[in-house]
């Protein structure tokens, strides 16, 4: 078995190599990366708590910090090597943390299911994403506003059911 089998949630229990065609397939790394910062911040703050918790020591939980903090500036300088062997954000991260801080990268799955981060990645990334969109909301009325009262005595043809009607300012 290679240790790539061995990264995956199932890898020990199947004695043959998973088939190209359906590793690409059930593989969803390839559009779940762009969640890369906020699984990050969820694994650092669940490596807080487990600190907390007693179940990590503060050195454990530095370790795991700090390894996070260096794989997404390896992420973000384009260094970082994503496997689709490994299905997801999260089981590429964990890899790498355990490559670069060993065993103890594989305490950070402590207490947390896949489906419990994987709900926590998609609420942090909606709640981000949610926010850019506010801004360009905000942008949009702003510009609308602008030209409306700019053009607040412009002359234009009004449009019922998609045909011109009486004549509209701006």
């Amino acid at each position: 078995m290679t240790d790539k089998q061995q990264n995956k949630l199932w890898g020990g229990r199947f004695s043959e190599s998973t088939d190209q065609f359906v590793q690409e397939f059930t593989a969803s790394v390839n559009f779940d990366r762009r969640m890369y910062r906020q699984d990050i911040f969820g694994s650092q703050a669940h490596a807080t708590m487990l600190a907390e918790v007693g179940v990590l020591t503060d050195e454990e939980r530095d370790a795991i910090i700090n390894g996070l903090a260096e794989i997404q500036k390896e992420i973000e300088a384009g260094e970082f090597q994503w496997s689709v062997a490994l299905e997801d954000v999260h089981m590429n991260i964990e890899a790498r943390l355990t490559d670069k801080i060993g065993i103890t990268g594989k305490k950070l799955h402590t207490g947390r299911s896949r489906n419990d981060q994987v709900a926590t990645d998609i609420r942090l990334w909606l709640r981000d994403e949610m926010l850019i969109l506010e801004e360009q909301y905000l942008h949009l009325m702003t510009g609308l506003l602008d030209l409306a009262e700019r053009e607040a005595a412009t002359i234009m043809p009004g449009f019922t059911h998609l045909q011109t009607a009486q004549p509209v300012t701006f």
